[in-house]
């Protein structure tokens, strides 16, 4: 069985390098260089109290490395005047852009893949310095997930966008109907932190194949970066005689974020609930169209049948990668009660064991918080669950880094015996923690499951696929998975989104790239040699005949009556009121 999965597995990969391969244009290189690790702005000055805030300047961002409290320098917030300039000039670079052919933004997009797979250290170490993820976390959600999404979309793309033929029925069988899709305009996507890299590029690659220009506020928090990712796309651009203004990346504040959603023509939103909402009420405004992706309490179902050994290092990545703070990473652990207390004992011994600190400074297996904040909310919902009875296995608390005292740690933990009336059950951690709750029945579980406001993306593991199935189709969700965690994201062919309190519409796979087009409903002859046109018939003219109710009755049995022979029945009459002859035809009613 091995075996032969092993083999189908592998055919499946060298038919999709074929088909990427076949379509990828000849690649044109581009260099640009990281920002120098020996840069004066450094100077390995340690902030006393480590913000993002400069108090002399409100458009001033501080930059600093969340696990050292070394200063990156200063970088400045876009103004909302700015910001609409920067608006204007990519929606005048957008109308000429429209006009590229799908081979040309396929070789926009080869560039930024050869340049990723050329610069992955580059990227990886830029990464961990803004937001302080470990090296193998920066790989694994950074690069690996960018390689997906551009691979994915320079194979697909095309076929994707080009025109959908759709169905026709009797009284259109002379049109040619389809969906076309249009490129919106400018869009404007305003992304989070936890991963300054991919979530900058994964909505831009889309954008720049449906044909559109992309305005993206990144996070103030990861500010220093941001400098890099725009070189990057500009240096791309300018590769391919593309006007730079198509795409820029922009830092800001509140202010500069409003600006974008009033005047960019659609919106993605990377963050959180509350900020969403506020998102929404201002598009609301102007009817700008929003994709919300708002986070996530994503919940793993482990039953007692399962891969033990797959669960248990699954788990461990699930919930650590990151230092937790994952959209869609593993909030709450679901154990049934027959593995319960010895999963439990094994997790407990490995949290015990993971390594903390600075990724470019030593070998970590959790690197820092990037916000500040956030260790407090985590402390918060820890110490609520203590309080009511969760047993507290490892961590718990800050870490204070011997080396570096100013960094952003929490330490990784482990909660057992979680329930309900926790407020850890309920709101996002993001943060290093293992949540473990036990159940008995399939029932209970998707009880447990299901009791969250938040329905992102979901886990099962069981041996039982009926029950895995069975079970992953009852979780309230957008995204699910049978006897694995995140895969599909992995699968670019995916959506990605979530439903409830996780938001809504889609990016990623087919839904994503078409959901940054308007659609357009189009018809056209069919049998145009022939000359076969649409026609208003002779009792439906201006003026009215006596005639127009009978031929309308005739029509609508001949076109949509159930029966057959209904249909050939009023025949006759049809053809009687539309020459305007048989004032009164109509079939006899049958006793």
């Amino acid at each position: 069985m091995f075996s032969v999965s092993v083999v189908a597995g592998l055919s499946l990969v060298v038919v999709a390098l074929a088909s990427y391969l076949l379509l990828k244009p000849k690649v044109v290189s581009i260099s640009v260089a990281p920002p120098a690790e020996a840069s004066p702005e450094w100077n390995g000055k340690v902030l006393d109290k480590p913000s993002i805030k400069c108090a002399d300047d409100p458009y001033k961002i501080q930059c600093y490395e969340p696990t050292t409290g070394r200063s990156l320098g200063i970088q400045r917030a876009t103004k909302p005047d700015e910001m609409i300039e920067i608006i204007k000039k990519a929606r005048a670079a957008q109308v000429e852009y429209a006009k590229t052919t799908f081979a040309q933004r396929r070789a926009i997009l080869t560039t930024l893949l050869d340049f990723t797979t050329k610069n992955q250290d580059d990227i990886i170490r830029v990464c961990s310095r803004d937001s302080g993820k470990a090296f193998v976390d920066a790989n694994l959600g950074e690069i690996l997930a960018t390689l997906a999404r551009l691979e994915f979309t320079i194979a697909a793309g095309e076929r994707v966008l080009k025109p959908e033929q759709r169905g026709v029925s009797l009284l259109t069988i002379h049109k040619r109907p389809r969906i076309e899709y249009h490129p919106v305009g400018v869009m404007g996507c305003i992304v989070s932190w936890n991963y300054p890299f991919h979530n900058t590029f994964g909505p831009m690659i889309s954008s720049l194949m449906a044909g559109n220009a992309c305005v993206i506020k990144c996070s103030e928090h990861v500010a220093w970066s941001t400098a890099y990712w725009n070189q990057i796309i500009k240096s791309t651009l300018r590769a391919h005689g593309i006007n730079e203004d198509l795409v820029t990346l922009v830092n800001g504040w509140g202010d500069a974020g409003a600006a974008l959603v009033s005047n960019a023509d659609k919106i993605i939103f990377i963050g959180s609930p509350g900020v969403g909402k506020i998102i929404m009420r201002n598009a609301s405004d102007t009817l700008t169209p929003v994709v919300l992706e708002l986070g996530g309490k994503d919940v793993v179902i482990c039953f007692d049948d399962c891969d033990y050994n797959q669960v248990l290092h699954s788990l461990m990545r699930a919930t650590f990668q990151n230092a937790g703070q994952n959209c869609a990473g593993c909030e709450r652990v679901l154990l049934q009660e027959g593995i319960y207390d010895k999963l439990v004992a094994d997790l407990t011994e490995r949290v015990r064991k993971l390594r903390i600190g600075a990724p470019l400074e030593e070998s970590v297996d959790v690197g820092g918080m990037t916000m500040e904040a956030q260790l407090a909310i985590i402390q918060d919902l820890v110490d609520d669950a203590v309080q009511k009875g969760a047993r507290l296995l490892a961590g718990g608390k800050q870490y204070i880094h011997p080396k570096y005292p100013k960094g952003q740690f929490y330490e990784p933990t482990l909660l057992a015996d979680v329930t309900l009336d926790m407020r850890i059950t309920k709101e996002e951690v993001f943060g290093p923690v293992m949540v473990i709750m036990k159940f008995k029945t399939e029932e209970e579980a998707l009880a447990l499951a299901n009791s969250c406001e938040f329905g992102l993306g979901s886990a099962v593991y069981t041996l039982d696929l009926e029950r895995g199935e069975r079970v992953a189709r009852k979780l309230r969700v957008g995204m699910s998975n049978v006897n694995d965690f995140g895969i599909n994201y992995l699968c670019q062919s995916l959506p990605f989104g979530g439903v409830r309190m996780s938001g809504f519409d889609r990016f990623s796979g087919y839904e994503g790239l078409r959901g940054q087009c308007h659609l357009r409903s189009t018809t056209s002859d069919r049998f145009s040699l022939f000359g076969v046109r649409t026609h208003i018939p002779g009792p439906l003219q201006y003026p009215i005949s006596q005639a127009a109710v009978r031929f309308n009755e005739a029509l609508m049995n001949v076109l949509f009556s159930p029966s057959l022979a209904e249909r050939a029945k009023w025949l006759g009459p049809l053809i009687a009121a539309a020459s305007g002859s048989g004032a009164s035809a109509k079939p006899k009613k049958q006793n």
